[in-house]
């Protein structure tokens, strides 16, 4: 099985929603690494996307690891009640 990666955006906001979906669903079927060291902001719809890809890869059996996670990004998350593993673990 290949591995893909991808790195996230500096701002995930309400613009970056679609694009972060579509490069998200280009990766499907494949384990796929997040970079996430630059993220300084992540909205609600970005979230959203990334937990739907994180469930959708567990129930494909297939890997969704956050990399890189920087500490703006593990506050952000934080602030949603989350944490890089449990988003990456794909139960919520």
């Amino acid at each position: 099985m290949t591995v893909a990666s991808l790195k996230l955006q500096p701002r995930l906001g309400l613009a970056e929603a679609q694009p972060l979906v579509t490069a998200l669903r280009e990766h499907s079927g494949s384990d796929l690494v997040i970079d996430a060291s630059e993220v300084s902001h992540l909205g609600t719809l970005c979230l959203q996307a990334l937990i739907a890809a994180a469930r959708e890869h567990a129930a494909e059996g297939t890997g969704f690891l956050l990399n890189n996670v920087n500490d703006s990004c593990v506050q952000q998350l934080s602030v949603y009640g989350l944490s890089p593993e449990a988003l990456a673990e794909g139960v919520l």
